[in-house]
């Protein structure tokens, strides 16, 4: 009896731990990655009428000229196929999301979405490629979703074929965004009437496979290195961010700490997740707002909806240009739809519905994550009645020298307020992205918060 008792608890034990352990795929079905597939794991093949081309490789390296990290348009000259307003939206709302057509509603007069031909210019570097294959065959997800395992070797794209929701999401978190990098970024929230005051900041990302002191061992389980320095308007001047962002924010929560230049004193800001308020924002989006989504993913049952067509922000480069002001984005309401562009793609459609007994401002979220590049595009945010709240869209752009999908810019509608938050900008930074950098481990300390925050 007692050798059956262990052997059952053994038995028991191996089948807990499968259930919790979701396995990756086949050596067939990540050998369509590339072939039948792209090497990311999107459709090769354009839609039944044409209006969505078959993938051909995305942009070249040298697509347009870039001007002192500024990217050049390389589509200049275009125009719209179709716009739709308030007056058509009912045409073509198969392919537009409950949030686009509430904006319709709400802005009746202003809203419009400028449809052009469709580009797919998503593309990533040949080394990118063979992670994402790597992650396909080793990576799997653990404790239901919230985890990573055996990750740590490829870093990119956990889950390029994914068979659920919360897969889709991982993508999305674990996609290419270059190298080490310093980005000068802007964000404004006006107020009902279209008055602003912008709010500047100077980025820095650090990645451990990029950084030469940083100790392998205990950085495994550190997806990368962020601190954020607020340099105007001169009340928040000083104040720094820094984060430690975590792969499995369960087992290791992200850690983060700020510098308050005023009392000169760093703290550890466990506020910096979830839902607590995005950095001067004027509560105008959450600390998981940023990027579109980030952090764990445990507070969500993730459904994976499907696969859909839908005119999403793509190709932004006009909105992103430094012939641009930030007096011509920001009008009463939502930025100046002018100066977007939006194209028919594919989309993966996931479901996040807040799981019970825990808490969050936002009690689902409608999300729509590019095929291509796996960046989100658009997600609807609904309150805990159920009401459709905010409705954020992301201006995604291709940066084709480096091959990676970014934003030109971010807005999140607050369709009750009749206000919003666009974030994200750097048109007026003295220049673009800087990439490649090799910033000490140190740099990413609690300790060099203070000397990052003199003004």
């Amino acid at each position: 009896m007692k050798k059956i008792s262990v052997l059952t608890c053994g038995a028991l034990a191996l089948t807990l731990l499968s259930s919790s352990v979701m396995a990756a795929v086949s050596a067939d079905e990540a050998a369509k990655l590339g072939t039948s597939l792209t090497p990311l794991g999107a459709q090769k093949e354009g839609n039944a009428d044409g209006s969505i081309p078959a993938y051909t490789g995305g942009l070249k390296k040298d697509a347009a000229p870039i001007t002192n990290g500024f990217l050049g348009n390389p589509f200049e000259g275009e125009q719209p196929l179709f716009t739709i307003t308030a007056a058509n939206a009912e045409q073509y709302k198969d392919k537009l999301t409950p949030g686009q057509l509430a904006m319709f509603k709400r802005y009746a007069s202003t809203y419009k979405i400028p449809v052009y031909k469709t580009q797919r210019t998503a593309s990533s570097p040949q080394e990118i490629y063979d992670a994402a294959k790597k992650s396909a065959l080793n990576t799997q997800s653990i404790d239901g979703g919230n985890g990573l395992s055996n990750f740590s070797d490829s870093r990119y794209y956990a889950f390029p074929i994914p068979k659920n929701g919360v897969e889709v999401v991982w993508n999305h978190m674990t996609r290419y965004r270059g190298k080490n990098q310093t980005r000068l970024t802007a964000q404004a929230a006006p107020q009902v009437n279209g008055s602003f005051t912008v709010v500047e900041a100077t980025d820095d990302v650090a990645y451990p496979q990029f950084m030469q002191d940083v100790d392998k061992e205990s950085s495994s389980n550190v997806l990368f290195y962020y601190k954020q320095r607020v340099t105007a308007p001169a009340r928040l001047a000083g104040n720094v961010l820094l984060v430690h962002e975590t792969i499995d924010q369960v087992a290791q929560p992200r850690m983060a700490w700020a510098y308050n230049a005023g009392q000169r004193r760093v703290r550890r800001a466990p506020q910096v997740a979830y839902d607590g308020p995005g950095t001067a924002a004027d509560g105008m989006r959450t600390a998981d707002n940023a990027d579109m989504y980030n952090g764990s993913p445990d507070r969500y049952d993730w459904k994976l909806v499907g696969k859909q067509e839908l005119y999403i922000p793509y190709n932004n480069y006009k909105l992103g240009s430094s012939k641009v002001k930030y007096a011509d984005i920001v009008r009463p309401g939502h930025i100046n739809q002018d100066l977007t562009r939006y194209e028919l793609h594919r989309v993966w459609h996931v479901v996040g519905t807040l799981k019970s007994g825990e808490r969050h401002i936002y009690a689902k979220r409608d999300m729509y994550f590019d095929e291509d590049s796996w960046q989100l595009a658009e997600v609807d945010h609904y309150d805990g009645r159920g009401q459709l709240w905010r409705v954020m869209e992301g201006y995604g752009t291709t940066e084709y020298a480096q091959g990676i999908a970014q934003y030109a810019s971010l807005g999140i509608y607050d369709l009750i307020a009749g206000r919003y938050i666009v974030f994200g900008m750097n048109n007026e930074a003295k220049r673009g992205i800087q990439y490649g950098m090799t910033p000490n481990a140190s740099d990413f300390t609690p300790a060099a918060l203070r000397n990052a925050g003199i003004r």
